[in-house]
């Protein structure tokens, strides 16, 4: 049986009242992608609103973001992704959320996403984020009433990024703050360092640098959650 994968992106095109551009973070897409494919997990594409995500962190001296972006099947599902009330969210043996500061805007509040997301966890799924994609965590509740990080060991794009960066001002709350208030048990690398947790059926990676820690990471997540390949 072919296992799937559902990557979520932002709809978010602007940083709030900044009008700053954001959006869907291509490097901490590519390399969880490739990797979860080549272990023979077909990935699926959904965005809040439906609609095709704008895209940012692209390297355009980066050949495998060339190749992946030149791939017919990847620029279908990515100009065409599926919107909440298409996904069947127990298809899925996962569900990761691509950063982008643009999700601090629209993951947070979303009910559909929540549902989907508390759907696949309790299904026995994994849920896995990087950078700002946590923000879908933040008021994530399981259907006993308790936050889903709470007790849990993750990492985030740090508060201490965002002030060195001057957005600590321009998002609507500080997303390492905000994980810890519900119990989350943070921790971080200084600066642009790879730093990837897991715990149990939660993998998360604190930025673009950890994009392929964490596509490895969730690899064997999934394989141990339901024994189909391994990493």
């Amino acid at each position: 049986m072919t296992r799937r994968a559902l990557f979520v992106l932002t709809s978010c095109t602007v940083m709030g009242a900044s009008g700053l551009p954001t959006g869907f973070h291509l490097g901490e897409t590519v390399e969880p992608w490739r990797i979860l494919e080549e272990g023979g997990v077909e990935i699926d594409v959904m965005t809040v609103s439906g609609q095709e995500s704008k895209m940012i962190g692209r390297d355009e001296e980066n050949p495998d973001q060339a190749k992946f972006l030149a791939e017919a099947k990847v620029r279908k599902k990515l100009e065409n992704p599926l919107g909440p009330h298409r996904v069947i969210p127990e298809k899925y043996a996962a569900i990761y959320f691509v950063g982008g500061h643009g999700a601090m805007w629209d993951f947070p509040s979303d009910n559909d996403l929540a549902t989907i997301t508390r759907t696949i966890y309790e299904g026995g799924g994994v849920v896995s984020a990087i950078c700002h994609g946590q923000a879908a965590l933040v008021n994530l509740k399981l259907t006993d009433g308790s936050h889903l990080v709470s007790g849990k060991e993750l990492t985030s794009f740090s508060h201490e990024g965002e002030m060195e960066r001057g957005f600590d001002g321009i998002v609507p709350f500080s997303l390492q703050h905000a994980l810890v208030a519900h119990g989350a048990v943070y921790s971080s690398s200084p600066g642009r360092t790879p730093h990837v947790v897991t715990d149990g059926r939660l993998v998360t990676g604190q930025n673009p640098a950890s994009a392929a820690g964490l596509g490895h990471q969730l690899a064997q997540a999934i394989a141990r959650a339901h024994g189909v390949y391994s990493a």
